[in-house]
């Protein structure tokens, strides 16, 4: 049986809040500034912030998260961003103080580790009915990914 010799992947793109748990995902084609600016913008549009707050977003280091960061904060066409979050930036090599890092730490151990999928698109309906499944607050979340420091 011949099999593929290439790699599929799917993309996602995280946000979750500590504090509840809820996570919000949106599947860009590719990982790039401007799919990162729009899955910043959704995640936003999705949220209901009070009257003088802001959303700190955590980022890392990626090439795409530095580019989006620097248009955010210095072009006008990203002031809507710029209303709603204070961006802060990882130190680097730090995945493990990214709360988001631990969502896809726990989805590899307990979805797609070790295991053989069939199909690209068997994949993506396995995980986007896991990641639908912390979509309100829940407590697995909440714990993995609050720090007491």
């Amino acid at each position: 049986m011949r099999s593929y010799p290439g790699r599929k992947s799917v993309a996602y793109s995280g946000f979750i809040i500590p504090e509840s748990g809820q996570l919000f995902t949106v599947k860009p084609d590719w990982f790039n500034y401007e799919t990162t600016i729009d899955s910043i913008r959704r995640f936003i549009s999705s949220l209901t912030v009070e009257a003088g707050k802001k959303i700190h977003l955590i980022m890392d280091n990626a090439p795409w998260h530095k580019k989006a960061k620097r248009l955010i904060e210095s072009e006008e066409e990203y002031a809507d961003i710029r209303d709603a979050i204070i961006i802060e930036s990882m130190p680097p090599y730090s995945p493990d103080l990214n709360p988001i890092e631990q969502v896809w730490r726990v989805t590899r151990r307990e979805k797609t580790h070790n295991r053989y999928w069939p199909s690209l698109p068997t994949l993506v309906e396995v995980l986007d009915e896991w990641f639908s499944s912390f979509n309100e607050p829940n407590e697995k979340l909440a714990t993995l990914c609050s720090f007491a420091w």
